[in-house]
Parts: C-alpha cells; structure tokens; sequence
C-alpha cells in the first residue's frame, strides 16, 4: 500500500528542529504567546488540493529557511511564520507549472538573506523582526508606492532588492564609510538610536503589535501587508515613550 506523505508530517519534523534548537517560539500576535506550530500550518496547506511534489518542494523550502535563520540568528526573538507560508504557497501556485521552481528560487533567496545579513558577516543584524514583519518592505514601498505597493512583502523582487543592498552594505563596511549602522558595544550592528537589548526588542515591538504598528502581521495566514503608515517614526517616538535607552557603542 503506498503511504502518503502529507503536509502535516512534513512540517512536523521543523517543529521537531525548533524543539531540538530549545528556541523559545514567541510570537507577536497580541493575543498569543506562542507562534502557530509548523504541524499546524500544514495543517493548513492541508485544506487545499495541492501536488504532492509542490507540498514536498514547500516542506524542504521551509526546512532550510527556519535552519539558516537558526545559524545566522540565533537570538532571534519571534518566529512567526503563518503569512510567509501562506505568501509562498500562493505565490508558487499562481506560477502553476513552475511551481516547484518558485519554490526552490524562493529558498535560495531566503538563504543568501539570511548568511549576508546575519551574525557570521560584517552586517551582523541580531534578528530578522525587520524583515519579517515588514519593517524593510514598508520602508521600500514608500520611497515609491506608486510602482512598488502592489508587490508583495515576500516577492522574489524584493529579496533581489535586499541581496544587492547587503551587497553594497558589505563593500561600505569594508571601505570604512559606514555613519550609521555602527557596531553596538554587544558586537551587533543597529541601525536605530535607541537599545535593542532583548528586553527592549521584546518591549517595542510587543506595543507596537499592540498598536497594529506592525506592517506584516505575519502571525496571521491571511494578513494584509500595510506600508502606508510611518512605522519608522512611531517606532522612534514609542521607544521614547517606553524610555528605552540610547544604544551605547
């Protein structure tokens, strides 16, 4: 009898990877602790007529994003994942027979951001709160709603965006004309003038969630991404308002 392999089992084992790292997996969702589990967004998935070879391609897609994020941000505090499932999906079904290729183009991305930008280069970003939630993808939107507001926060074209200003991030570093981004004296670079000490991380951006000052809800499998607020300024003004202190360098 032939088994099959369904989603639910597939995503199980990054769950079991998860618990192997003991990663504490908050969440920002204002209403939960904890992220919804990999079983359960295969669960998910599970709820669609989808090829078996697409779930497969999405489930080792998946592994390696959560372990590359494990390597090069090991003290990443929240790991909600629902919206970037729920945006590959959609977006490798739209490309129908190309699907599985998506998806592979899709990890490779997802990989390169995370070694250029993470711990074990010169970028040294602590998290990826600013890249998962929207923070970055806002930001971008912004300087050109008109052409950019329809693309999505988890696009090919956006990470080709990210992967050439790391790039150019890296060669400044390097050539010493870096003003802002300066190392903090815990060894990360912060490119706010206000702590991201966990405590603080934890404390900013579980008020601004709160506040629905989150660009990317990405606890939600069906949020709508929102770049038309000034997330940048109120994320300064709250951190002044909760009395985090300046960065120390």
């Amino acid at each position: 009898m032939k088994q099959e392999l369904t989603p639910t089992h597939t995503l199980q084992l990054i769950d079991k990877i998860l618990a192997q790292h003991c990663v504490k997996l908050l969440s920002l969702n204002p209403k939960k602790k904890i992220i919804t589990s990999f079983t359960e967004l295969g669960n998910l998935i599970t709820e669609q007529n989808i090829d078996i070879k697409i779930i497969t391609t999405l489930q080792e897609t998946l592994e390696c994003i959560v372990c590359t994020q494990l390597q090069n941000f090991p003290e990443n505090i929240f790991w909600d994942f629902d919206f970037l499932v729920s945006s590959m999906l959609r977006q490798a079904l739209v490309a129908e027979e190309g699907a599985v290729d998506f998806l592979k183009i899709f990890g490779e991305k997802m990989f390169y951001l995370m070694e250029m930008f993470g711990i074990n280069t010169a970028i040294r970003f602590r998290y990826v709160h600013d890249f998962m939630y929207g923070f970055d993808w806002a930001r971008w939107v912004q300087k050109d709603p008109k052409n950019r507001a329809k693309i999505e926060p988890f696009s090919l074209v956006f990470f080709d965006y990210l992967l050439n200003k790391g790039k150019e991030l890296i060669q400044r570093i390097s050539h010493g004309q870096i003003t802002c981004y300066k190392l903090c004296d815990t060894g990360y670079r912060n490119p706010f003038s206000f702590s991201r000490e966990p405590e603080d991380e934890y404390r900013l951006l579980t008020y601004l969630a709160q506040k629905e000052l989150i660009p990317v809800a990405v606890w939600n499998w069906n949020a709508s991404p929102v770049w038309n607020k000034p997330f940048q300024e109120m994320r300064q003004q709250i951190a002044l308002e909760l009395d985090i202190q300046p960065q120390k360098h």
